[in-house]
């Protein structure tokens, strides 16, 4: 038998060569594959869930802090209030009736929204006993003078919120591009595609762009499952990765499913209206989700984003028991 023997270049085995030239080369494919497997690892964020209490406080600290307690306990990471300066946001409709009578508090729907205000101070109070529950205050703004006192009071620090309705008020976002310092979250309910153009180009002059999160959203009050377009959370990415910050889904249907679906798509927040009983008087609270509801949401939101990953390995180290025990090979 010929025997085999390893070729020399002055003096040195040949296939030693090749590996200290292609070692780099080696090194270099694996750091490329570790690289490969984080970002696939970070495809998805873990999902953030809000808790919009909104005004489903009905005008009641008490309720309100009852609210932040079962938030918590469900898990979400923010309770999210609503602030608004009423006589400036409504002007002349300020004297108006509620145009759903049920559901209001007052005599007109000036009243009705004073009734359902909490001063910056009891918003204080409220971000407060959020941090000593372990959950993080948030709200929204409907106007230029509740984000005024919202900035000077240093209330929600790590975002502030524009509702679908105000999102086209440039003093707004004017004021909150200038002077605030946190995270601006829009929501894009009953918003034309040239609108968000004009919102994403307003806030990029001012060079707040990176600090845009969008919210894709259906403004009705329960939205049927066939309008909530989630679709466009892929169409909304596609257009702006890269240009802002994040991505998000504000929900007002019923069930959870869709929000679960909302995070498949690419949204990083999910915010459900949130309340202790959905037959109260209001709005807002029949399409909210209830305690058991958001926690079961929080339950399914942290499992869906477990599950969202690639292989790391062609068989997982918690297949090898059933592959040795059950897997046949046959020749043929």
């Amino acid at each position: 038998m010929q025997e085999f023997r390893a070729k020399h270049i002055n003096g040195i085995p040949s296939i030693f060569l090749i590996f200290l030239f292609t070692r780099p080369l080696l090194l270099d494919l694996i750091g490329i594959i570790q690289i490969l497997l984080l970002v696939m690892k970070t495809l998805y964020h873990k999902p953030i869930l809000i808790a919009e209490i909104g005004c489903n406080h009905k005008g009641n600290i008490n309720v309100a802090k009852k609210l932040i307690l079962a938030a918590a306990k469900a898990g979400a990471e923010y309770a999210k209030f609503q602030i608004r300066d009423n006589k400036y946001l409504l002007g002349k409709d300020y004297f108006l009736p509620h145009p759903v009578p049920e559901n209001s508090y007052g005599e007109t729907y000036g009243e009705h929204r004073e009734k359902l205000e909490f001063t910056v101070n009891q918003h204080l109070n409220l971000q407060k006993f959020c941090k000593k529950n372990k959950i993080k205050y948030s709200t929204s703004v409907w106007d230029v003078k509740s984000a005024e006192k919202v900035n000077r009071s240093k209330l929600s620090k790590d975002y502030i919120k524009i509702p679908s309705a105000c999102n086209l008020d440039f003093e707004l976002l004017n004021y909150l591009a200038e002077k605030y310092k946190g995270k601006i979250h829009i929501s894009l309910g009953m918003t034309k595609n040239k609108e968000v153009n004009k919102i994403f180009n307003f806030l990029k002059k001012k060079k707040r762009n990176k600090d845009i999160i969008f919210y894709i959203c259906t403004s009705d009050y329960p939205c049927d499952f066939k309008d909530l377009n989630l679709l466009e959370l892929k169409k909304i990415k596609k257009k702006f990765k890269n240009k802002i910050y994040d991505f998000a889904f504000s929900g007002h249907h019923l069930g959870i499913a869709p929000d679960v679906a909302a995070l498949t798509l690419g949204a990083r927040y999910i915010e459900r209206h949130f309340t202790l009983d959905r037959t109260w008087k209001g709005t807002d609270h029949a399409a909210s989700l209830e305690p058991s509801g958001l926690a079961k949401l929080k339950r399914d939101l942290n499992n869906t984003f477990l599950a969202l990953n690639f292989k790391q390995k062609e068989i997982s180290d918690c297949e090898n028991f059933q592959r040795n025990k059950l897997k046949k090979f046959i020749n043929t």
